[in-house]
């Protein structure tokens, strides 16, 4: 039951939600206010009644009390002397009061009686509605009586019935009016935000939405919006960067092999088949290299960092360096200390690998591994005694795609991809990476993380 409900909610508009619940909230509001009025209205009603009853019942009390005969009343009031138990002393009928209403005279309150009225163990009791007091008094003789006052109740009961009829449907008049009023104020309030919709739609890359004045809600919106679609031009630029710097460094290895099985088809020589095989399998080894790092830039582009937690930058960075060693490559490195940064394992790993990786490609002997301590964060440098960067480079090494020297790193297999992830992940988590000289002469790679 619940289930349908909710889907048929669902499928409503805003406007016609907030509209609903506006309506069933006012018309709750306005039903509590009619039963708030009409218990005044009746309260007030009875109480002028009563009172008018208990200056009769004075004057009558006291003359019980004195042993003279009970007054006639006012025209529209009639007087009754009970004994104790209710029953008349007057000789009149007995009035049409249950047991409780006995007591509750007796206690000095207001009773009223009703037509159709029906106690507990009683039948069914007709007549006009009347309202009654009571008192309790002394005869001359030491004998209590009970005298009452009642008058008929059915003409205030008609004023209040008709009173009455108009609450509800002044409540539903009230509900109607509000409804309407919120149907047509939450249609003015959104038309900013459709508007807006709109324009962000329809918005050409590279522009942004104008932000209100006003600082309320909508701007709030407006500027999440231009966020939203700085981050879009943003995907796009990079995505569209992306595809041509990945089929233009796709295009030189995939033409190689094509070229080179060519020319081994059209001229077939047993004693060149070995070296160009040997040339095949480097150029596909470098297209594997190529494609793999691709997808590892793609996937730290797309994918959001896993949670951060401590890492030991001193041993990753050690297990780097044992990794290389086993590839004949002397790597050296120095932590006087052990420190630890705020990331992933596996992207401190990716990182060390990367620039360890390209520090060993251009060093002529060695590469020392520098971890130390820098106030709030780790910091790692990685030195080499190669020919080094540039200076007019040194901010662009970290570019996609960007080569210092462009034949010796083709030759060496690089595609510029290698420090551009690196430059990624790090940045991401609130670090720095910056190329220098080294004293060796070489490159130094000084990469900060922040520390737990």
């Amino acid at each position: 039951m619940l289930r349908p409900l909710r889907r048929w909610w669902i499928r409503r508009t805003l406007r016609a939600r907030i509209t609903m619940v506006v309506a069933v909230v006012a018309l709750l509001v306005f039903g509590w206010v009619a039963q708030v009025t009409s218990a005044i209205f009746a309260s007030a009603l009875t109480d002028q009644v009563d009172g008018q009853l208990r200056a009769t019942l004075d004057t009558a009390a006291a003359d019980i009390t004195a042993g003279r005969p009970a007054p006639s009343g006012q025209r529209d009031q009639q007087i009754r002397v009970l004994d104790s138990a209710g029953g008349p002393i007057d000789g009149g009928d007995a009035p049409r009061l249950t047991d409780w209403q006995i007591r509750d005279l007796r206690a000095g309150k207001g009773v009223s009686v009703f037509p159709m009225y029906a106690h507990r163990g009683e039948p069914e009791q007709s007549g006009p509605a009347v309202r009654w007091v009571g008192r309790v008094v002394s005869v001359p003789d030491g004998s209590q009586r009970l005298v009452v006052v009642g008058t008929e109740f059915t003409s205030y009961l008609n004023v209040f019935e008709r009173a009455g009829y108009w609450f509800l449907p002044g409540a539903l008049l009230s509900m109607i009016a509000v409804a309407g009023t919120a149907w047509v104020a939450v249609r003015l309030a959104l038309r900013p935000v459709q508007r807006m919709r709109q324009a962000a739609g329809a918005l050409p890359p590279g522009e942004r939405l104008p932000v209100p004045e006003a600082r309320d809600e909508l701007r709030a919106l407006a500027e999440e919006l231009n966020a939203l679609l700085a981050r879009r031009d943003e995907a796009a630029e990079r995505m569209r960067r992306f595809s041509g710097d990945a089929a233009h460094e796709l295009r030189s290895p995939v033409a190689s092999l094509r070229v080179q099985a060519e020319v081994a088809v059209a001229h077939p020589d047993p004693d060149l088949a070995q070296e160009t095989l040997a040339d095949i399998a480097v150029e596909a080894e470098r297209l594997s290299q190529l494609v793999d790092d691709l997808l590892m830039l793609a996937r730290a582009d797309a994918v959001d960092l896993p949670e951060a937690e401590p890492v030991d930058l001193v041993e990753v960075a050690r297990a780097s360096a044992a990794r290389l060693g086993e590839r004949g490559i002397v790597v050296r490195v120095e932590a006087p200390t052990p420190v630890l940064v705020l990331a992933a394992p596996r992207e401190v790993q990716l990182v060390v690998d990367n620039v360890l990786r390209n520090a060993a490609r251009y060093a002529r002997a060695l590469v020392r591994v520098l971890v130390l301590p820098a106030g709030t964060q780790g910091r790692l440098l990685v030195e080499d005694d190669g020919p080094g960067v540039p200076e007019e480079q040194r901010d662009q090494v970290f570019e996609r795609f960007h080569r210092v020297d462009e034949a010796r790193d083709r030759a060496s297999g690089g595609a510029g991809l290698g420090l551009a992830l690196v430059a990624d992940l790090v940045r991401r988590r609130g670090g720095t990476v910056r190329a220098a000289g080294s004293p060796e002469g070489g490159a130094r790679f000084e990469i900060r993380w922040p520390k737990p």
